[in-house]
């Protein structure tokens, strides 16, 4: 088999910033180290973190005291009430939200204070999305139309006229943007649209949308719980593509060997080192 890499893959600029920042953290031994939530989605790159002594805090479940301690807020950000508990109980703060994403957390606050009705397209369980809604605690999450159908119904019962705007998660694609931006414009002509979402994303998702007319099947570098490796799934298989998510190279499916030439992409938080075992397994099968 052959394998054709994709022209963009692997580690984004926030996911190394915030990969670069713990690592640093971790540099002073004297002190205790705790991630905010998992600092990005991957398991082999948190094994390594934890490693290198960093133990992970639910933000609802905070020890008491934090005294002598570092908390590393993970890629995907968090509220303001965390930061100010952390800093109560005693912790040194190394803030390793994405850029991108903070933008959005802070557009999102933006619109709050001025009194605008908020939507949030995204994932509503996702760690990015909790994090803005912490800015804008009466905003509206749309996963999809019948959110949208849903929220419009309850908001426009209201007598009191809406400002309305939207912001997306910064892994959702510009397809499932597009398509609930136009379905809340139904209920809401004027909404403010605003483009939060993050170019290393989009540059992946066109380079996976490009390798698909080079490759027989793909394989995806990267674990079901990032968001971006489910999205770069989702652009093979709406090319008709037979694709995979592996996390390690063990996951390789059997039935690969069916198929003369491999795409082979990863997800935004996937190490330079996975990727490369994935690619070497393939390479050596037959």
């Amino acid at each position: 088999m052959r394998v054709i890499r994709a022209d963009v893959l692997g580690f984004c600029a926030g996911v190394r910033r915030a990969v670069n920042l713990a690592a640093s953290a971790a540099e002073k031994r004297d002190k205790r180290l705790f991630m905010i939530g998992p600092l990005i989605h991957n398991g082999r790159a948190l094994r390594e973190l934890e490693e290198l002594g960093f133990s992970t805090l639910d933000e609802a479940e905070l020890p008491e005291t934090l005294s002598n301690s570092i908390a590393v807020i993970r890629a995907h950000g968090t509220g303001p009430r965390t930061r100010e508990e952390l800093s109560r109980r005693g912790a040194e703060i190394v803030d390793a939200t994405c850029p991108k994403v903070r933008e959005s957390q802070i557009k999102a606050c933006e619109l709050y204070k001025k009194g605008v009705q908020l939507f949030i397209a995204g994932e509503k369980k996702h760690g990015e999305v909790r994090g803005i809604r912490m800015f804008a605690p009466n905003s509206v999450v749309v996963e999809n139309k019948d959110d949208v159908l849903e929220a419009a119904k309850t908001l426009l019962a209201k007598e009191t006229p809406l400002k309305t705007a939207v912001i997306g998660q910064t892994t959702i694609s510009e397809t499932e943007y597009q398509s609930i931006c136009t379905e809340l414009k139904r209920f809401f002509p004027d909404l403010a649209v605003y483009n939060t979402t993050c170019a290393a994303t989009k540059a992946r998702q066109h380079a996976l949308a490009e390798l698909c007319a080079k490759a027989d099947a793909l394989i995806i570098a990267g674990e079901r719980a990032s968001s971006n490796a489910r999205r770069l799934l989702a652009v093979a298989e709406k090319h008709g593509k037979p694709a995979w998510i592996v996390r390690a190279a063990s996951e390789i499916p059997d039935n690969l060997t069916g198929f003369d030439t491999i795409g082979l992409s990863a997800g935004t938080s996937t190490p330079d080192a996975l990727i490369n075992e994935i690619e070497r397994e393939i390479s050596i099968r037959r």
